[in-house]
C-alpha cells in the first residue's frame, strides 16, 4: 500500500470519527461526547481533518509541568470562569483530556461544554500520562524534570502490612515480566513499567499502592506516573532491601 493511500485511509477514517460527535447525546450514545484513543488524537493533530481544540482539564499547576502541544488550559472546577476561551464556532471539534482512565475532569468538562450548545465532543480518555508513557510529542515547563523525594516503606513495615492480611493495598512490581517470574515480594502483581499508564485502570485509586523494582529506578518512574495520575496514596519499596532483610521471596 502506498503513502498516499495509507494517508487518504487515515483521512477517511478521522472524517467518520469525527462526524461521530453529532451524535453526542443521543439515545444510542447517552453521555454527550465520544471517547477518543490515543492513535486517533495522534492522527487528528498530523492530519487536522477538522478545526479542533484540546483542552486541557487539570489544575493550572499541572498544566504548566507538562501538557499537549496546542492545548489550552480550562481547569474542570473552575470551567465557568474561563468559557471566554472557547471558540465561538460551535461546530468546532473540542477535545479535552486530564489525568487518565480513572480521572473524570475530563468528561465533566465536556458534559458541560455541550450544555453551551457545542456539539462535537471528544474525550481523550487515556490522558496526558499514556501520551507522555507513548514518547509522543509534548510541552514540558521548566520543573518538568525536577527530581523528587519518594516515600518509602521498609521491609519490616511492608512485611507487617502484609501480615496484616489487610485489602486495602496493592504491592505493584514494575520489573520486567522475567524479573518478577524469578522472585518478587509476597503477594505483588506485575505491571511493567513501560506500560505501567496504560494498565492503570487495573489499580483501585481507593487503595494504597507500593511499587517496587530491584533497585528504585524504575519505581521511582512508576512513583511518578501514579502522581501525574492522580492517586492519593502510594510508596516505593526496594526489593534489594526486601532480599537483604532476610524475607521471603514468591516466585
Amino acid at each position: 500500500m502506498s503513502h498516499q493511500v495509507r494517508r487518504l485511509k487515515v483521512f477517511l477514517t478521522l472524517v467518520v470519527f469525527f462526524a461521530l460527535g453529532s451524535r453526542a447525546g443521543t439515545a444510542d450514545t447517552p453521555q454527550p461526547f465520544e471517547i477518543m484513543t490515543t492513535a486517533q488524537l495522534q492522527a487528528v493533530m498530523q492530519s487536522k481533518p477538522y478545526k479542533f481544540l484540546i483542552i486541557d482539564s487539570r489544575n493550572p499547576e499541572e498544566f504548566q509541568d507538562v501538557h499537549l502541544p496546542g492545548a489550552v488550559n480550562i481547569p474542570e472546577k473552575k470551567f465557568d470562569e474561563h468559557v471566554g476561551q472557547l471558540p465561538a464556532d460551535k461546530e468546532t471539534r473540542l477535545i479535552f483530556y486530564c489525568n487518565g482512565l480513572k480521572c473524570g475532569k475530563s468528561k465533566r468538562s465536556a458534559t458541560k461544554a455541550s450544555t453551551l450548545g457545542y456539539r462535537y465532543l471528544f474525550v481523550y480518555e487515556e490522558g496526558m500520562p499514556v501520551w507522555e508513557e507513548a514518547g509522543l510529542p509534548i510541552v514540558p515547563g521548566p520543573s518538568y524534570e525536577a527530581k523528587i523525594e519518594t516515600t518509602k516503606i521498609s521491609p519490616e513495615d511492608l512485611r507487617r502490612l502484609i501480615a496484616s492480611k489487610r485489602n486495602d493495598f496493592v504491592i505493584v512490581d514494575v520489573r520486567d515480566q522475567s524479573e518478577y517470574a524469578e522472585g518478587h515480594i509476597p503477594g505483588a502483581i506485575n505491571i511493567p513499567v513501560a506500560n505501567f499508564s496504560s494498565r492503570s485502570g487495573e489499580l483501585d485509586k481507593d487503595k494504597t499502592i507500593i511499587v517496587s523494582c530491584n533497585a528504585g529506578g524504575r519505581s521511582y518512574k512508576a512513583y511518578r506516573k501514579l502522581m501525574s495520575l492522580a492517586y492519593d496514596k502510594y510508596y516505593q519499596a526496594l526489593f534489594a532491601d526486601w532480599k537483604a532483610a532476610g524475607f521471603e521471596v514468591e516466585k
